[in-house]
């Protein structure tokens, strides 16, 4: 009775032990890893090369020369490659599980207007996507909370590391930017067969007083921050006082925080690039299905473009196939910044980002920029690339190791490293693998 008892005790004590993905201490050793081609993404890639982790950081990079220091944990990695953990521009990570079920969702707010919701205090750090996104090299994400029915301004974004007991652990941007969803401005009458003229007419209005809506939310925003300025016993207005980041300051300065806003269609586009200029925001577009119709003025005003998934239909039946496959190369060779996110804010498919970036180097876009579509550059234009996006010195070391090119589909990912943390690489669909492959 007592071996039995000893036995299940001892049973129950592994178990917990095998508990999946439990995060596992902050790095307390000096970490080697060598005999691998390292891709630092900035620069060429490294043959035979060896990469030194201490403190969640990247200490050194090296060839076969670079010595272990003293009590160092040395890894051989027999030639396999080492890339920089991907990341995620536009997501639902943390907030959306089951769409089907209402209770695992917590994306989006009532009304139009909610610039004080946070993605942030949201964001669910056991949500079972994120070992599943992670296994496929993709280590951070941008959590955008949606907007509602009807809704314009959704609130604000965080950046966070897939790995960590809570959100405060994950967070590596709290605020990111103020999100706004553009309405749609091109009405287009053959999608409401049989409705009159005064339906079509009241759908114009309808458009033309959400657009007011939102202007008039930026004046009472800047009226705010004036009297916030001028008296510092002015109540505090929680919608207001969310949208001070993103305001200038003072006339001409540069606001601490972007405003990004979602907008496909070049009227949306438009319309965002006259909004920021008006109302003196940093702007970042979100979709930008249309964005190479206006690549000059993107350009010029160094606007970049969050492209929000390439597998859709064309914008317009007269337009190519190709023509969201070849967006990518198209921007690029306007010279407008951009980066590659998977598309419609899916959390499920998040997995899928670096097959997005796969698709556009098929239509036209290098090799070289499309891995820098999404590392490098999403690190850039969410302000993190000094911390993220490429192997340097000084950086985070959110790594991963693989077999080979990454936006090919079989390609494995062998070892994830984030902060010089392994973290281990078991998930649901990995669990349900192994369960049938017992079967």
């Amino acid at each position: 009775m007592k071996l039995a008892l000893i036995t299940a005790l001892l049973a129950a004590a592994l178990a917990a032990q095998a508990t999946p993905n439990t995060p596992p201490p902050p790095q307390r050793e000096p970490l080697l890893l060598r005999n691998a081609t390292l891709h630092p993404v900035s620069g060429p890639a490294i043959a035979h090369g060896s990469l030194l982790i201490d403190a969640g950081k990247i200490l050194a990079i090296g060839g076969a020369e670079l010595a272990a220091p003293a009590g160092a944990r040395t890894i051989d990695l027999g030639g396999l490659h080492v890339y920089p953990g991907m990341i995620a521009a536009d997501t639902n990570l943390g907030l959306a599980e089951i769409r089907s079920v209402n209770a695992s969702t917590d994306s989006a707010e009532a009304g139009a207007l909610n610039p004080n919701a946070r993605a942030l205090v949201a964001f669910n750090a056991d949500s079972e996507l994120l070992p599943v996104t992670r296994g496929g090299g993709v280590l951070a994400a941008l959590s955008v909370p949606e907007p509602g029915r009807m809704g314009l301004i959704s609130g604000t974004s965080a950046l966070l590391q897939l790995e960590g007991w809570n959100w405060q652990d994950m967070a590596l941007v709290p605020e990111v930017g103020l999100h706004i969803s553009v309405p749609r401005l091109r009405l287009n009458g053959a999608l409401f067969p049989g409705q009159p003229e005064a339906r079509l007419a009241e759908i114009r209005r309808s458009t033309e007083a959400r657009l007011k809506l939102l202007d008039d939310a930026f004046e009472s925003a800047k009226a705010y921050a004036l009297a916030r300025a001028a008296d510092p016993a002015t109540p505090i207005d929680t919608r207001w006082e969310a949208m001070r980041p993103v305001l200038p300051a003072a006339p001409g300065a540069a606001p601490a925080r972007p405003v990004v806003m979602h907008a496909d269609d070049l009227a949306q586009i438009r319309f965002a690039l006259d909004f920021a200029a008006r109302h003196g925001l940093k702007l970042i577009i979100s979709g930008g299905a249309d964005a190479w119709r206006v690549a000059d003025t993107l350009r010029e005003r160094d606007v970049p473009v969050i492209i929000n998934g390439l597998l859709r239909l064309p914008m317009r039946r007269d337009d190519p196939p190709d023509a969201l496959f070849a967006l990518p190369a198209r921007l690029a060779a306007a010279g407008v910044r951009y980066c590659i996110a998977e598309g419609g804010r899916d959390s499920t498919n998040a997995r899928n980002l670096p097959f997005e970036a796969a698709h556009a180097r098929a239509f036209g876009l290098s090799d070289d920029d499309a891995l820098k579509a999404v590392t490098l550059y999403p690190a850039q234009i969410l302000g993190i690339a000094d911390r993220l996006g490429s192997i340097e010195v000084g950086k985070l070391a959110n790594l991963f190791v693989s077999d080979g090119d990454p936006l090919e589909p079989a390609t494995r990912i062998e070892r994830v490293f984030i902060q010089g943390r392994e973290v281990e690489l078991s998930d649901r669909q990995t669990a349900l693998r192994d369960k049938y492959m017992r079967r």
